[in-house]
């Protein structure tokens, strides 16, 4: 397929989803929104399940804990993980999340601190809530990005598969949309192998588990669509590898760590 028009050619999509007057929310900003609240609705609805240690309350308490954790987190991991020399030499920008830059490590960082401070405040087993965060997430990240692809962000690498995309504001290359293999992978089919775990008593008994394959899932999706991904930031190794799939190794390692010391029954 050699000509331009065997390909999908990417449409300019308004990058703001809803404009009242002065208030502007962009389509990301919405993918937070529904994430959240969605995510919410799963966690109150797995709560209800044995052994039931979560109440309802809590999962409404950790929204607002969540989000500070998810925004204040992906923001730092961003500028720390990404670009610290631009942003240390323009220190303003790093309160200007509204310009976009987002981390999901540092994200994933901030949400772990923010409910390890929170479950001590409420006296329930960190991991009792963290796995039922982690059954949730993949709702917010499968939103996110399919953001990415509206916005024309994040771009895949250059290709010539039939289903390739040209993004006019990026360049007339036919590309890999990478953003729907990450919502397809992160966010679809991580959701539904957690969800039936999730459904299985003897594995929500096993508190980290649950945490454990949200962990293996995501770095396997990440490290996949990183070799499909435009990359941000390559690593000179001898084999061709991208930043996104370093930071990637140790939720794997962490990962498998839990999954092995969830089996068998703990308390917390």
């Amino acid at each position: 397929m050699t000509p331009e028009t065997s390909y999908f050619i990417f449409p300019e999509f308004d990058p703001v989803a809803l404009a009242l007057g002065p208030i502007v929310i962009r389509w990301y900003a919405l993918a937070y929104i529904f994430g959240i609240l969605i995510g919410w609705r799963y966690m109150l609805y797995l709560a209800k399940k044995p052994p039931a240690l979560v109440k309802p309350n809590h999962c409404e308490d950790m929204i607002t804990w969540a989000t500070l954790g998810t925004i204040i987190g992906g923001r730092l991991g961003h500028v720390l993980l990404w670009d610290p020399g631009y942003y240390f030499s323009h220190p303003l920008e790093i309160l200007m999340v509204w310009k976009g830059g987002m981390a999901f490590h540092g994200g994933l960082i901030g949400v772990i601190v923010a409910m390890i401070i929170y479950s001590r405040r409420a006296k329930i087993p960190f991991f009792a809530l963290a796995d039922l965060a982690a059954a949730a997430t993949p709702i917010g990240l499968g939103l996110g990005r399919l953001a990415n692809f509206i916005n024309g962000e994040l771009v895949g690498r250059p290709t010539d598969v039939p289903w390739a995309v040209i993004f006019p504001h990026i360049d007339n290359l036919p590309r890999h949309p990478s953003q729907l293999y990450e919502a397809l992978t992160e966010g679809v089919l991580l959701f539904v192998i957690l969800a039936v775990l999730a459904h299985q008593q003897k594995i929500r008994e096993r508190f980290g588990t649950l945490s454990g394959v949200f962990l293996i899932g995501y770095a396997f999706a990440r490290m996949l669509s990183e070799m499909f991904r435009e990359p941000e930031t390559l690593t000179g190794t001898l084999v061709e590898t991208t930043w996104g799939q370093w930071l990637s190794v140790p939720m794997l390692v962490y990962g498998l760590y839990l999954v092995w010391r969830g089996r068998r029954p703990v308390t917390a």
